[in-house]
């Protein structure tokens, strides 16, 4: 089973990320923030959204900064990932 999004939403999965505190000490993910930093794993088509017309800007792949709070969460086949429409995206990382 895969996720296909619509229109002008893309399909993200967090990237893991060690955080190490000044001390040397590792943090665990349930110790950490929500990551902000995701990859992208799919994205729709665009088109027609809201009588405006949208480009995507994001290809898959691509690493991209999200909005701390935005998105849907999905659970699909034991990953988590989260729906967000290409607005909530807010820089790509190069």
């Amino acid at each position: 089973m895969t996720i296909r999004p619509l229109a002008d939403r893309v399909v993200v999965k967090s990237v893991e990320v060690e955080e190490t505190t000044s001390s040397g000490i590792i943090l665990s993910a349930s110790a950490q923030e929500k990551p902000q930093v995701a990859e992208v794993v799919a994205v729709g088509p665009g088109g027609m959204v809201d009588g405006n017309e949208v480009k995507m800007y994001v290809k898959v792949g691509d690493k991209v900064i999200t909005g701390k709070y935005s998105g849907t969460e999905v659970k699909l086949n034991k990953e988590e990932y989260t729906i967000v429409r290409q607005s909530d995206i807010l820089a790509v990382v190069e």
